[in-house]
Parts: structure tokens; C-alpha cells; sequence
């Protein structure tokens, strides 16, 4: 008589295992258990989000020495980039309401200097074009003495009104800026030999046949017309808002008093 067969011992991991997943194949096989290649396809995620933050935090950390670095040689100063002088930072000082004018007033002091570079090529051309070299030295002597000036008495002035909202950073720029809105009228209109290529240059230049500087008389007329536009424009405005915020004369004289010129180079 045949013994019975005996009972099976399967496990229970045994009895409830895919019998047709493969642990051997290289190849991706259909029968495999979905969960394990969706435990894949997790893992590798996490594993590129935590190589992303390394990532991020080796470039923090370089950006931090770098700071760091630049802080030990030059302070905070941090303008002009080619040879730091002060600290200048529209997002960091100026409120954030007053940004976005703040930052017009900074380009356009930069579109300042480009009109001054194209005055004195358009003066280059005029002296070739046999006018004299008055207005070539007059020009280089703008170019040279401006760009300080005006950074000094009217941009660095307004910038420190609305930093710190005092009156008499509002006066000092309503003051010089307005001699600057004078200057930008004199060489609009381009007085002969003034070294401004404004409108009575350009006149001439094209009167004369001389195609080239009449060209870059007209550029740089259009530049400085552009220039003095939006110098009024904010001027304007800045004069409005000074008006709204309550700034006084007698205020400017109390805080002038109290501070002094020291205030001119600190940030509190």
C-alpha cells in the first residue's frame, strides 16, 4: 500500500511570492512585481533631489566665501566692481516701494555716461570735419569730471534720501540736479565749440556734407534729448514726493545741524 504524500512545507513568503518575477534577467521582465519598480523609480528620485541640494549648497557655500573673500579686502564696498569704493545695493537699502524708481534713476545715470562717450566720438568727427579742437577737449573734460559729479551731487544724494528718508538728501539732489538739468539744455543745444554735439553741431555737420558727424551729432542729440526728458521727468516726481513725505527746508537745516557732513558717508 503507497504511503500518503506528505504535506507541503511551503513558507508563507514561498506561498504568496510572484512566481514568475525574475532576480536573474538583465532585461526588464513583464511578469515582475509593480511595487519593486515603482520602489526603484522613488528611490532614484530621492537620490537626484538630495544631489540636487548638495548641489545647491556647494554653490551657497562658494558664493559665501567669495563674499567673505571680497569683504576681507574691501569691506562691504561692493561699487564700482572694478575697484570697490562704497556700498551700493538698491534691494538691500532702498525700501521696497521705492526700488523701482530708484533703479530707473540708476540706469539712467548710467545712460548718462553712454550720451557722454557718443558726445565726444561725435566731437572726434566734428574736429576731422575741420572745426576746431575746442569742443573735442570740452567734451573729453565732461566725460572725464561728469561721471563723478553727478554720482557725488545728485545720484548718491537721492539714493541716500530714500534709503534713509531725510529731508536734506532731498535738497541736495533738487539743488544739483536742477544745475544738471541746465547743462543737459546747453548741450542740446550744442553750441559751437562748447564740446556739446547738439542741435546747432548737427545742423552744421549736415549743412557741410559731413555725413559721418552729422550722423553721430544726431545720435548723440537724441541720447541727450532722451536724458534730459527723463532727468525732468523724475525730478518732477522727486519733487513730489519730498512735497508728500513733508521735508522742509528748515527740516534739511535742522538735520544738517544735528548730523552734519559725516551723515553724507554713513549708512544709518
Amino acid at each position: 500500500m503507497t504511503a500518503p504524500a506528505p504535506a507541503s512545507s511551503a513558507s508563507p513568503r514561498q506561498l504568496t511570492e510572484n512566481p514568475f518575477a525574475s532576480t536573474h534577467s538583465l532585461d526588464t521582465n513583464p511578469f515582475d512585481d509593480p511595487v519593486s519598480t515603482t520602489s526603484s523609480k522613488v528611490d532614484v528620485a530621492r537620490l537626484e533631489e538630495v544631489e540636487r541640494r548638495e548641489r545647491d549648497l556647494e554653490r551657497r557655500e562658494t558664493e559665501l566665501n567669495q563674499r567673505a573673500e571680497h569683504i576681507r579686502k574691501h569691506g562691504r564696498n561692493n561699487w564700482p566692481f572694478f575697484y570697490p569704493l562704497i556700498y551700493h545695493s538698491i534691494p538691500d537699502e532702498i525700501p521696497e516701494a521705492s526700488r523701482p524708481l530708484m533703479t530707473r534713476l540708476y540706469q539712467l545715470w548710467l545712460f548718462l555716461l553712454g550720451c557722454l562717450i557718443i558726445n565726444m566720438v561725435a566731437c572726434i568727427f566734428i574736429l576731422i570735419a575741420g572745426a576746431g579742437g575746442s569742443a573735442l577737449g570740452s567734451s573729453i573734460g565732461y566725460l572725464i569730471v561728469i561721471p563723478p559729479l553727478s554720482f557725488l551731487l545728485w545720484y548718491r544724494p537721492i539714493y541716500n534720501a530714500y534709503m534713509k528718508e531725510q529731508a536734506l538728501y532731498y535738497y541736495m539732489y533738487l539743488i544739483f540736479a536742477g544745475f544738471h538739468l541746465a547743462f543737459s539744455v546747453y548741450v542740446i543745444i550744442g553750441i559751437p565749440s562748447t564740446g556739446g554735439a547738439g542741435i546747432i553741431e548737427t545742423i552744421k555737420m549736415f549743412i557741410g556734407h559731413h555725413w559721418v558727424a552729422g550722423i553721430l551729432c544726431t545720435i548723440a542729440l537724441v541720447g541727450w534729448v532722451i536724458q534730459g526728458l527723463g532727468s525732468a521727468f523724475y525730478y518732477r516726481q522727486i519733487w513730489a514726493h519730498r512735497k508728500a513725505q513733508g521735508h522742509t527746508f528748515a527740516k534739511a537745516k535742522g538735520e544738517l545741524a544735528t548730523h552734519g557732513a559725516k551723515a553724507y558717508f554713513t549708512r544709518g
